[in-house]
C-alpha cells in the first residue's frame, strides 16, 4: 500500500523516536553498567561506655569513603557501607558475642569484600576465625591484642591459614613493654601495682606491660582485676595505698577505667598512674574529667597525629563535619579506609574480579603512603610501623576544659625494648 504524506511523516519521526529511545536506553544501560557498587562492613561498639571515641572512628572511616565517592568511586565502583553495632546495653560496652552474631551477618552478604574494624581486641577474637572461614578480610585502626594475628595462634584465629587480620596501629607485644620502659627510664619508678578490666584488650596489655617492667627492675606489688559492671573499687584501692607502689598501671577500656580514675583521686590522689589506648581517647576523658583525670598517663600504638601538619586538612575537614575533635585513631581509621580503597582499584585496574580473596591478597601487598606514613603489612597482617605514644592529662587553663586534643599533652615516643 502506498503511504501517504502525512503517513511517511509520522513514521519517521516514529522511526527517529525509536532510535532516540534506543540510544536512550543503551546510554542508560552502559551508566548502569559503570555504576558497579562494592560494599565494605563497617563493625564497632557505637553503644556504650565507648560509643564517643567509636563514633569517631567512624566518622574517619566515612570521611574515606565519602571522599573517594565524590570523586565517582574506585576504578568504577561506588563504595556502600553496612554499619553494625557491637556493643549492647546489657554488656554496657562491646560485647565480644555481640560482634560474631554481626559477622555471621556481614558474611552472608557476597557483595561485601571487606570490613572496616573493629575498635575493641574482644571484638576482633571473637570475629576473626568466622572471617577467616569467609575469607573476608577486615582492617582494624585501634585493636592491640597480638594474639589475634600471632603464628602460634593461628589454627584458632585464621582457620583458613591466610592472614585476614590487618592493623594501622601496632599491637600490645609493643605498648605495653614500651610503657613499662617509660615508667622505668623517665619516671624512675621503682615499684608498681596492675590493674585490669578482665577483657582479652586490658588483660593482655597488663600482662605485657608487666611482664617489661620486671625485666626492667621495677617490683610488680600486685595485680588485680576489675569488674567493669561493679561500681566501688575502693576496696582495691585502699589496699593499694597500703602498699604504697610508686606507680598503678591500668589495663582496659573505659567502663572500669572511668570508675577506677575517679575514686583513685579520692583515695590515691598523688601517686602516678596510667594506662593504654584504652583511656587514651574521649570516652575516658570526658568520662572522668578534671580534676580527677589530671596526671595520668596513656599510650597509642602508634604515631601521635592530630597535631601532625600532613594531617591538618584532615583535621579541619573532621571539625567542619561532625563538630568535635578527632582522635588519633580517628585518623588510623581514615588511613585503614585509604588501605581498602587503594585494594580495591588495584584489583579493579588489574582486570580480576573485586571480591573477598582478591581484595584481601591486595591488602597483603599494601605500600601505601597515608597521613601516618607508608603502611605495609608483614605476613601476619600487623603493621611494620611500631611506633608507641606516650600522653598525659593536664589541665591548660588557655583552652577549653573538654578541648581533648590540648588538655591531653603529647609527651613523645615511648623508649622501646
Amino acid at each position: 500500500m502506498k503511504q501517504s504524506k502525512h503517513t511517511r511523516r509520522a513514521f519517521n519521526i516514529a522511526a527517529v523516536a525509536g532510535v532516540a529511545a534506543f540510544v536512550g536506553a543503551g546510554g542508560i544501560v552502559a551508566v548502569r553498567a559503570q555504576q558497579k557498587t562494592v560494599k565494605l562492613g563497617i563493625t564497632l561498639p557505637l553503644t556504650g561506655a565507648d560509643a564517643d571515641d567509636a563514633s569517631k572512628i567512624k566518622y574517619g572511616f566515612d570521611i574515606a569513603i565519602d571522599e573517594a565517592n565524590a570523586k565517582g568511586g574506585v576504578a568504577g565502583y561506588k563504595i556502600e557501607t553496612v554499619v553494625y553495632d557491637s556493643g549492647t546495653a546489657t554488656a554496657g560496652q562491646y560485647d565480644p558475642a555481640q560482634a560474631a552474631t554481626n559477622t555471621k551477618k556481614l558474611i552472608s552478604d557476597k557483595m561485601v569484600v571487606a570490613n572496616l574494624g573493629p575498635q575493641m581486641s574482644g571484638e576482633g577474637k571473637a570475629m576473626t576465625p568466622i572471617l577467616s572461614e569467609a575469607d573476608l578480610p577486615t582492617i582494624t585502626p585501634s585493636s592491640t591484642n597480638p594474639d589475634i594475628t600471632n603464628p602460634a595462634m593461628a589454627a584458632q584465629f585464621k582457620p583458613k591459614g591466610k592472614a585476614i587480620y590487618f592493623r594501622t596501629v601496632t599491637t600490645d607485644a609493643f605498648q605495653g613493654p614500651n610503657m613499662a620502659n617509660y615508667y622505668a627510664q623517665t619516671l624512675k619508678v621503682k615499684s608498681v601495682y596492675v590493674l585490669d578490666d578482665g577483657g582479652a584488650y586490658g588483660v593482655g596489655i597488663a600482662d605485657s606491660f608487666q611482664k617489661q617492667a620486671e625485666k626492667d627492675g621495677i617490683k610488680i606489688l600486685g595485680r588485680d582485676q576489675l569488674n567493669p559492671k561493679e561500681a566501688d573499687y575502693t576496696t582495691v584501692l585502699t589496699k593499694i595505698k597500703g602498699l604504697n607502689p610508686d606507680a598503678l598501671y591500668y589495663g582496659g577500656v573505659a567502663q572500669a577505667g572511668v570508675k577506677l580514675a575517679k575514686q583513685a583521686y579520692d583515695v590515691i590522689p598523688k601517686m602516678p598512674k596510667g594506662g593504654g589506648d584504652g583511656i587514651q581517647g574521649g570516652s575516658f576523658f570526658t568520662g572522668v574529667g578534671f580534676p580527677a583525670v589530671e596526671g595520668w598517663y596513656s599510650t597509642n600504638a602508634g604515631p601521635h597525629l592530630t597535631e601532625d601538619p600532613t594531617a591538618e586538612a584532615f583535621v579541619k575537614t573532621f571539625e567542619t563535619k561532625y563538630k568535635t575533635q578527632p582522635t588519633d585513631y580517628s585518623i588510623t581509621a581514615y588511613d585503614a579506609a585509604l588501605v581498602v580503597l587503594d585494594a580495591i582499584k588495584r584489583v579493579a585496574e588489574s582486570g580480576k574480579e573485586v571480591n573477598r580473596d582478591t581484595v584481601r591478597d591486595a591488602m597483603q601487598t599494601t605500600n601505601l603512603k597515608t597521613l601516618q606514613g607508608v603502611i605495609s603489612f608483614d605476613e601476619n597482617g600487623d603493621i611494620k610501623d611500631r611506633t608507641v605514644s606516650v600522653f598525659q592529662y593536664k589541665r591548660d587553663a588557655k583552652v577549653p576544659a573538654d578541648d581533648f586534643t590540648h588538655q591531653n599533652a603529647y609527651i613523645g615516643t615511648a623508649p622501646q625494648s
